[in-house]
């Protein structure tokens, strides 16, 4: 059995499914899906989480249309300004894995007040993946590695992830009955138990997130061990 995850990362899927089921538009379904956020990263602090890492906008996202996309970055600023009281008493310090280079000057400006202002926190660290995409990720610290003509190795390559410093993904859940990684951390969730749920995000519960929780628990993780070895009936 293993003990609560330190990093638990989540692929929030269903929001548009979630709005057109209800005959809505397929922002209100974000909407929604910004309510979830709050929940869950309120209730991955009160489980001693040390890091969330929530993917919330994907460098392929960009395709979707555009009064879309331009809702997306409104309600994230929104839920920024609203939140940042919240992360500042929980000790939640916000950080951005992703390339902000295209983010909308003003989603940028709040991201990074908000970043600024949650930089001492200590308690958990809440990671907004946002223009990102793994592939993209890996090839940054890649160039960074020839920029700085550092051999290429596994401690080198973490020092430039956007997760550097954080522990690697123990628990990476995907809500909305999808079953992929969708270019999603992929050297951090090299061993990451996954978890794959139907439920769709806005709907996704406290109760949800603990059963995710316990389910990993019950877990064996071997990391190329045998399960012998684990337990100490053989020498390793």
């Amino acid at each position: 059995m293993s003990d609560l995850p330190r990093h638990v990362a989540i692929i929030m899927d269903g929001n548009g499914r979630w709005a057109q089921a209800r005959e809505l538009k397929r922002i209100e379904g974000h909407r929604a899906g910004a309510d979830a956020v709050r929940r869950i990263t309120t209730r991955a602090r009160e489980r001693g989480i040390e890091s969330l890492t929530l993917f919330a906008f994907s460098t392929e996202n960009w395709q979707r249309p555009k009064d879309e996309v331009r809702g997306l970055w409104g309600l994230l600023i929104d839920f920024l300004k609203s939140e940042l009281t919240t992360l500042i008493k929980n000790q939640i310090g916000l950080r951005l894995i992703g390339d902000p280079g295209p983010i909308p000057a003003l989603a940028q400006h709040q991201l990074n007040k908000v970043i600024k202002r949650t930089s001492g926190s200590t308690q958990m660290t809440l990671n907004l993946a946002l223009n990102y995409g793994a592939k993209a990720e890996l090839i940054h610290a890649f160039e960074q590695l020839k920029k700085n003509d550092q051999p290429i190795d596994e401690k080198n390559v973490e020092r430039h992830l956007y997760t550097a410093n954080q522990p690697p993904v123990d628990l990476l859940i995907r809500t909305g009955g999808e079953h992929r990684l969708s270019n999603f951390l992929l050297w951090q969730a090299a061993y990451a138990e996954l978890y794959f749920v139907d439920t769709l995000w806005p709907d996704y519960s406290d109760a949800d997130f603990d059963r995710a929780l316990n389910d990993f628990r019950q877990r064996e993780r071997r990391f190329g061990r045998t399960s012998a070895q684990l337990n100490n009936e053989v020498t390793p």
